[in-house]
């Protein structure tokens, strides 16, 4: 009977990734069936509590899975372009409820990869949750797999299935349908995993990655001047440790500081001419294996990348030190590998500058976030508009925001009264009395007093996940932020659920 299905059909029949097998196998646990412990503190099983309930309640199952159903590999065609593969081609992968469930452990108890990957191999619970049974213990996941699945998930496939766990939790909380959402907006800082910059360190992280990658390339194919490639490397680290130590004479005689700013100088120019002469011998590589080897550009874009970070750094070393040029802002670089990485300086009590970037978030007042959006190269009263807007076409009966000072500009004020009915934007400097009684209603004053709550979310935000980015590249950055916010409302999910249940125990003890 199979084998006379035609290869087509077949794949209908036996799809190589599915989002759940709705077929129990022998020793499978049923998800409605686990039991969860309601009176662990730990994070684990509020986040299991909150992922059973989306199995469990049959509407918003069907809403999930059928998002999760879109969620399918790429792979890179012969001219470097991403193509989705179908989900009924190739090998059996993980299923999407795997993927979700991993993702939201992740994030939600802040950890990397080799802890959730000893968490899927060993924790009896989760590997429940995943569809494992009794029968399954040679079934075990591979620390690549984990982390080639969970790159998966798009930002904007997360914010569809996070209005649906959403949506749930008012359900939950039984919240009148017709009851107006209110929501308090702030930002924060998420730091990207770099160290801290300066331009001979970025200069130093250029040359060895174009030396590395030299070396790799003069593996495969004969090109020349690499074979003492780790000393030239040590012999370039030793003129930037050296540039490390140097400071600036504070002596009160001009000819003692004249004579130690020129050692500097000269010290600088010594490590940028080998990084030149190194750097002049990296390009004849690549002419080489562009024109003899004839590879293609796509294949030697790390080389051409790196090149142009080097180059930059070499002349913006020369212009600092040689010539005493101040380097505008807009021109540096704050990391190779991260180069969405912004120099960010908040204001803030003891932290005078912080690297990452700013992500702002709508949360209501049930604890739920709303929306969020990574604020690339902008402030805060440029997203305003757009936070409101955007949260108001997820949630239509949202209807009311406060904001801190740093959203507030006149056009902020007149535009956010034409989406929704109240604003709560306190405006910065000396107020009008047309503005006194605005922000003296007494509507004002008590929105804007529970304001300050959001900075609450914020915090746990920080502490599940959203404190540094482990993510490469802007892509991954914004995954990293989406998955932290459906982890954080699956957990608040699950908290809900956990706090009904203990309700409902506590009474039938009591009619015990």
């Amino acid at each position: 009977m199979i084998t006379a299905l035609k290869t087509k059909n077949f794949a209908q029949y036996y799809p190589m990734r599915n989002v759940f097998s709705p077929q129990l196998s022998f020793g499978q646990t049923e998800i409605a069936d686990i039991k969860i412990d309601i009176s662990s503190r730990d994070d684990i099983p509020v986040i299991l509590l909150g992922l059973q309930h989306i199995y469990t309640t049959e509407p918003l199952k069907k809403a999930v899975f059928k998002i999760l159903n879109e969620i399918a590999p790429k792979k890179t065609d012969s001219e470097g372009n991403l193509q989705v593969v179908s989900n009924d081609k190739g090998r059996p992968g993980m299923d999407q409820w795997a993927i979700l469930v991993l993702g939201c452990l992740r994030l939600g108890l802040n950890t990397d990869f080799d802890r959730i990957l000893e968490l899927a191999n060993q924790h009896k619970t989760l590997r429940e949750m995943l569809g494992l049974g009794s029968l399954d213990t040679d079934k075990r996941y591979r620390l690549q797999t984990l982390k080639d699945n969970l790159k998966l998930f798009t930002p904007m496939l997360m914010e569809r299935i996070n209005r649906e766990v959403i949506r749930a939790g008012y359900q939950l909380l039984e919240v009148d349908i017709h009851e107006m959402i209110r929501g308090r907006c702030d930002s924060f800082v998420l730091k990207t995993d770099v160290h801290f910059p300066t331009d001979i360190n970025l200069l130093y992280d250029a040359m060895r990655v174009l030396i590395r990658e030299c070396v790799q390339w003069n593996k495969q194919y004969d090109i020349q001047g690499w074979r003492q490639h780790q000393y030239n490397l040590k012999k370039l680290k030793s003129l930037y440790r050296k540039l490390q130590k140097l400071k600036h004479s504070s002596s009160q005689k001009e000819e003692v500081k004249q004579a130690k700013a020129l050692e500097i100088i000269k010290a600088h120019q010594a490590y940028t001419d080998l990084a030149t002469f190194y750097l002049k011998r990296i390009k004849g590589n690549l002419s080489t294996l562009k024109t003899e080897f004839k590879l293609q550009e796509v294949l030697l874009i790390d080389l051409v990348t790196f090149i142009q970070h080097a180059e930059r750094q070499i002349d913006q070393i020369t212009r600092r030190i040689v010539q005493d040029e101040k380097i505008p802002h807009e021109e540096k670089v704050f990391s190779l590998f991260q180069p969405h990485t912004e120099w960010i300086s908040k204001g803030k009590a003891g932290v005078p500058v912080e690297l990452g970037m700013r992500v702002c978030i709508m949360e209501d007042t049930h604890g739920f976030i709303l929306h969020s959006q990574v604020m690339q190269k902008t402030t805060d009263d440029k997203v305003a508009v757009s936070m409101v807007k955007e949260t108001k076409a997820l949630f239509p009966r949202f209807n009311a925001c406060s904001f801190d000072k740093g959203f507030h500009s006149q056009e902020n004020q007149k535009n956010l009264k034409e989406i929704i009915d109240q604003v709560v934007l306190p405006k910065k400097g000396k107020l009008s009395k047309a503005d006194k009684e605005r922000e003296y209603a007494p509507e004002f004053m008590q929105a804007k007093r529970k304001h300050s709550a959001v900075e609450s979310a914020i915090n746990a935000l920080e502490i599940h996940g959203l404190d540094k980015c482990p993510d490469h590249g802007l892509e991954g950055f914004k995954r990293y932020v989406a998955l932290a916010v459906l982890s954080r409302n699956i957990q608040k999910l699950g908290a809900i659920r956990r706090e009904i249940e203990s309700e409902l125990l506590s009474k039938q003890k009591q009619a015990a």
